[in-house]
Order: structure tokens, then sequence, then C-alpha cells
């Protein structure tokens, strides 16, 4: 919906293409090597189950919808009616600014106005940008307000591998402790080892007929402090999603009725978080800008060759 910024780009003899959505920022395709990384969709609908959306305040849920701020509670506009949380933020059906564009990138921008549960003022970025690994995706968030707000940034790109079937991909995910959940999709404070469970997907497990709408956290680290994660098909094919130092989760979900261009389709999202669900409440990763402070984090999906 709106304006869709197709980029283009051409590494080392590869070609890359992108789509990118004015509403909710979204990533929409990723076709890298004529191989398309990102799960599609009929260009006439808005974004399916927050499909490649920008999620800012805060990515997941807030459980009920309601948090305590210096001993003030804050109420926020139920957005998950079933189970009474607010979720994904406050931008994913936004209509976002373009600030700048070139062939292979495009800067878009949003504000977020004091709202109910969120007294807070906030100018937010993404850019979008095309390289030679694949896409980097750099969001900066900046407090237009006179009080020190609490920020955290997901996003929600369902990822594929060309035509094989999810239950054909390997899910690997680089994380030790799986996060337990309650029947509301909270966190109850409980972490798992995975070691020697079915949560552990350090060494990559095929998805099958599995379904997740699970979070890990202790990352594995590469040297520069970020983190890689990754869908591989039989053929040694995949698509890697890259997060940097602030992104200390990660949420896997699956869904057998995304709807594709050409009917539902088995899909599967890997959705890089700066700080768990639930945030507001019990602090995991939560940020807190001053007044004038910015912030940046990135991420990125690039294509693995065999």
């Amino acid at each position: 919906m709106g304006e869709q910024f197709e980029l283009t780009a051409t590494h080392g003899g590869g070609a890359q293409f992108a789509v990118v959505t004015q509403v909710g920022a979204a990533l929409r395709r990723l076709v890298i090597n004529g191989i398309e990384l990102v799960q599609d969709y009929p260009q006439e609908i808005p974004a399916p189950s927050c499909a490649g959306v920008v999620l800012v305040p805060w990515p997941n849920r807030v459980a009920g919808a309601a948090w305590d701020h210096d001993g003030v509670k804050e109420q926020l506009v139920p957005t998950e009616p079933a189970r009474g949380n607010a979720i994904h933020g406050l931008l994913r059906h936004s209509s976002y600014s373009m600030v700048s564009r070139s062939a292979g990138g495009v800067t878009l921008a949003a504000e977020i106005s004091p709202a109910p549960g969120y007294p807070f003022a906030l100018a937010t970025t993404v850019h979008y940008e095309l390289l030679p690994a694949g896409v980097r995706v750099t969001h900066r968030l900046h407090n237009l307000g006179d009080k020190t707000a609490p920020v955290a940034v997901g996003a929600h790109p369902y990822l594929r591998v060309g035509d094989t079937a999810v239950s054909e991909l390997s899910l690997v995910i680089n994380a030790r402790q799986h996060m337990e959940l309650n029947d509301s999709m909270i966190p109850t404070g409980e972490l798992g080892d995975v070691s020697g469970t079915v949560r552990d997907y350090r060494g990559g497990r095929k998805l099958g007929d599995v379904v997740l709408d699970d979070a890990w956290t202790d990352i594995d680290r590469d040297p520069d402090g970020g983190s890689r994660h990754s869908l591989r098909a039989p053929d040694g094919h995949g698509v890697q999603l890259r997060m940097d130092r602030n992104y200390g989760f990660i949420q896997a979900y699956t869904t057998a009725s995304f709807p594709g261009p050409g009917g539902p389709v088995h899909a599967v999202a890997l959705e890089p978080m700066t700080a768990a669900a639930d945030a507001f409440n019990n602090g995991l990763g939560l940020r807190w800008l001053a007044p004038g402070e910015s912030w940046e984090a990135s991420w990125g999906i690039s294509h693995i060759t065999p």
C-alpha cells in the first residue's frame, strides 16, 4: 500500500532488487542473483502479519497493553485484542515520508507523537541500502521531547530461499537460551538452556511441520559483536539474517496461511529485536533515550551460496 520504492544494484556482476513500502517502511521483496529471499505478497493489500514492517518503539508485545512509569500506570491501546496486549509498536500502519533516494537505497522517516500509554516524542528513520553482502537496514531514533523515553526496535521479515518449501529448509539460530512464554506470549522470566533440546538450532534443524512462535537470547556473537542466523535449502543455497551488537533477541514465527501472490503459502519470519517481548515491563534490552539523544541499530539480509 502507498508508494512502492524499487531499489536496484549490481555488485560483482550479481544483480540485486528490492521493494520497500511507504506504509510501515516494510521490506516487501529482496531478490539477489535471481533468488527471492523475502516472501512477497499481492501489492494491493497491506503487509500481512506485519510482513517486513518496522516495529518501533517496541517490537513484539506489551503485556495487558500497560506498563508502569515512575509509579504511574501507562495504558496503551490494545492492538492484540484476543490476548489484551499492545503489539509491534506504533508505526506499523503509518505512512512514512521519503527523505532521500538513490538507485540502490532509500531513507524513510516518521515521527511518533505523545499518545495514550506512550507520552514521548520521537523522530525515526530507516535506511535501506543494497550492498555487496545484500541489503543493510539502519534504524535511527531521536528523542524530540523533554523526557527520557524508553525505546526498542525490531523488524518482521518473512524469509525464503527461492521456491524451496519452508518444510525443506534448515533453520539456524545462534543462541544459547530459549525464552519461556506464557499463554499470552509474554516472557515468564525463565530461560532454558537449549543444549540437547529441540530448541537448539545452532547446528541447524529441518523445519518440517514444526510450529514456531519462539524467542531466543544469549546470542552467539561474531568478533564485531554482531550475529548471524539463517535458513538453508538442501542444495546449499540460503538466506542469512545479520544483526549488529544492539540486537540481543531473535524471534522465529511460522504460519501456514501467509497470503502469497498465488494464494496461501507456508512462511517463516526471523525477527531481529533489540529488546525482548514486554520490555516496557521487564526491562530486557530496553534502552532509554535522553532528550536530544539519538541511537542507531542495523541488521541485514544476504544470500548464502553453496
